[in-house]
């Protein structure tokens, strides 16, 4: 539950392989690309993220006496190679994709130059931390997209896939999106604002549903939030008004109701009736309950006056794309720049850059090029973040990585902000001519 991560979250072929190269003495510089594939069918494109995590867990990578002595327990690696890793640290450098960014198919989201043992052994922790919130970020996008001027929370902790997935997965909403997160470690570890109301149960304590209402709303004098469909919605929100104009005779505001089962658009009309009618129009409506991008953007379309949205496991989990085609291969040895070419699995060779092109209505397409390539046009995507195995510069603050999505959705073309399940013109993502030159030259001599 901190940044960074234990050594031992490797694959054991990780190890196996570099216990191989240490004796063989292949421990040379080698780079690899870590690259999504493809995009899910349901995204048209992808929010980088997870980036500070790898970072984090690059700088303090270390194999500590409690890790040696279990690897010591499997009869699989000598005293020599053990000795190795006691002193490992990673001193290599990494170019990446800022957090925020939008990516596409086939393009390096992160760069890594080291010896070949320190960079084979990353692999698993920098897969795994980088599709992941990238996973997240991705559908909290949509999320933010289908909301427009509308606030969404991420209320998602209790129902994904384990608490570091929590954690992160707030961090990744918010990236994208999410004003605040009902995580309160989330908050402490981040810094990211916690947004919480109360629970069915909380109503169901009090003989009277006015009664739960009136003692919450004085114990949280200007923050309370009263969910009001535990019997009867319509109900329950006269009593709200009820203990609002309580509260108002004593200086004490109610700032929203919220709404979690039913339908909630017609639901909320109804219950915007009451407030109006009682007074009290500044009183906002919350909607929960099963919401993602395609429920908000129907309720929101059909003129629901619902101020604002608790989303929870369906954008946690990314239960329409729950898992993103993340690879890290090689690229380049000592030998020089390789190429795989297995069916469907080609890569491409060498160092590169991606140059994004941007236009007056946003984005216009990206170029992936050698990385020492002269290309005119289009500006370098990859930044170098780490140099000898530390950061380049300090890290940006977690709401410049928010501007910075906020920025890029915004020049997203207008085919790519969709949500539909209609035929779209994907994203143009070329390769450079010296790319397709060394392409086709390795190509040639593995025939």
């Amino acid at each position: 539950m901190t940044a960074g991560g234990p050594a031992l979250f490797t694959d054991l072929y990780e190890l196996t392989m570099a216990a191989s190269y240490h004796a063989r003495g292949l421990d040379e510089p080698a780079t690899f690309d870590l690259f999504f594939r493809s995009l899910p069918e349901q995204r048209r494109f992808l929010v980088s993220c997870g980036l500070e995590q790898c970072l984090d867990y690059l700088e303090s990578l270390r194999f500590g006496e409690s890790e040696l002595s279990y690897l010591s327990t499997l009869d699989l690696f000598d005293a020599s190679f053990l000795d190795r890793l006691a002193e490992l640290r990673f001193t290599g450098e990494v170019w990446a994709v800022p957090e925020g960014e939008a990516v596409f198919e086939r393009e390096p989201v992160m760069r890594v130059t080291a010896p070949l043992i320190e960079a084979q052994l990353v692999e698993t922790y920098l897969l795994n931390c980088i599709s992941h919130q990238t996973m997240v970020a991705s559908k909290a996008a949509r999320v933010a997209l289908a909301c427009g001027d509308h606030d969404f929370v991420d209320f998602s902790a209790r129902r994904v896939q384990g608490n570091e997935a929590a954690l992160l997965g707030s961090r990744a909403s918010h990236v994208a999106g999410a004003s605040a997160t009902s995580l309160v470690l989330a908050g402490q570890v981040f810094g990211i604002p916690v947004s919480g109301t109360m629970a069915h149960s909380y109503v169901m304590r009090f003989r009277r549903e006015a009664d739960a209402f009136r003692a919450f709303a004085r114990d949280l004098p200007g923050r309370a939030v009263l969910l009001i469909d535990t019997y009867d919605t319509v109900e329950g929100a006269r009593r709200a008004v009820e203990v609002a104009r309580e509260l108002a005779a004593d200086g004490v505001p109610l700032q929203a109701v919220r709404l979690d089962s039913g339908d909630l658009g017609e639901l909320a009309r109804r219950v915007r009736s009451v407030l109006d009618e009682g007074g009290f129009t500044d009183v906002r409506i919350v909607a929960s309950g099963d919401l993602d991008e395609y429920r908000i953007a129907s309720l929101l379309g059909h003129g629901a006056p619902i101020d604002s949205f608790g989303v929870g496991t369906k954008m946690g989990a990314s239960t329409d794309a729950p898992s993103l085609n993340a690879v890290y291969k090689l690229v380049e040895d000592a030998d020089g720049p390789k190429l795989k070419l297995s069916p469907d699995k080609v890569t491409l060779p060498g160092r590169k850059q991606v140059h994004r092109s941007r236009g007056g209505a946003g984005l216009e397409s990206d170029l992936i090029a050698l990385h020492d390539e002269e290309v005119s046009g289009g500006e370098p995507l990859l930044e170098q973040v780490l140099a000898k195995g530390a950061r380049t510069a300090p890290s940006p603050s977690l709401e410049a990585v928010r501007r910075r999505c906020r920025e890029t959705l915004g020049l997203l073309p207008q085919r790519l902000r969709g949500l539909g399940p209609e035929e779209f013109e994907p994203f143009p993502v070329t390769i450079s001519a010296g790319l397709q030159d060394l392409l086709t030259c390795i190509g040639q001599v593995h025939e």
